[in-house]
């Protein structure tokens, strides 16, 4: 690290450690919408975990990306990944003020095997087209099947993995969605900033795009 001539900090990633570049990440990649999601293994557990690398890729099809990183303390792949690498299925749920405080709890790192929707007292409601639950207390839940997993990194602690999925159904609570539009406001998304952190959305401003040049 070293000052820089026009009043900002230069550092080089490759002379970081792998935990003070996440710190970075995390800290300048904000704020991030959180994925809830809910999958199953072949062998029907159930596991329920939120991420915050998480986002839109395209419409068409509709496709959403999350991911998830290798696990700090066994240097392991997380349930949730294992689970859609044995199924091809899993639903994001979308996190709002109401439940963000029981999806923390979520993240704490249980045994595989261990039913997290039990954990946080949230509710398996069932999907339409594919196996694992949705959450019933989410506002939005998007069904998704697996496109594909693009690993990045050599496998090591800080390495993860992009997970594509096309969404193939949607859930969204009736007085959040008028005329093939949803009710932002209402819905009341949290956002993951650094450390413990959240933020709520609430003061929002439009600004109108401008014409072709």
């Amino acid at each position: 690290m070293e000052p820089a001539a026009a009043g900002f900090v230069r550092i080089d990633p490759a002379q970081n450690t792998n935990q003070d570049n996440y710190k970075l990440l995390i800290g300048s990649v904000v704020p991030r919408p959180i994925a809830f999601v809910s999958s199953q293994s072949r062998a029907g557990e159930l596991n329920l975990a939120p991420f915050s690398f998480f986002t839109g890729v395209c419409s068409n099809p509709p496709t959403i990306l999350f991911c998830p990183m290798i696990r700090g303390s066994d240097a392991q792949k997380k349930d949730t990944l294992l689970n859609i690498e044995e199924t091809g299925e899993y639903v994001v749920n979308v996190v709002s003020e109401d439940i963000v405080e029981k999806m923390n709890q979520t993240a704490a790192e249980f045994p595989r095997g261990v039913n997290e929707f039990e954990k946080a007292d949230l509710t398996p409601a069932p999907s339409m087209l594919v196996k694992p639950p949705r959450v019933l207390e989410s506002a939005i839940s998007m069904e998704c099947r697996l496109q594909q997993i693009i690993p990045v990194g050599d496998g090591s602690v800080g390495s993860g993995f992009v997970v594509l999925g096309t969404v193939v159904q949607f859930h969204i609570r009736e007085d959040l969605y008028t005329a093939g539009r949803i009710d932002t406001v209402g819905l009341k998304p949290v956002s993951r900033l650094a450390g413990s952190a959240y933020a709520p959305v609430r003061d929002i401003f439009e600004l109108q795009r401008p014409g072709k040049a």
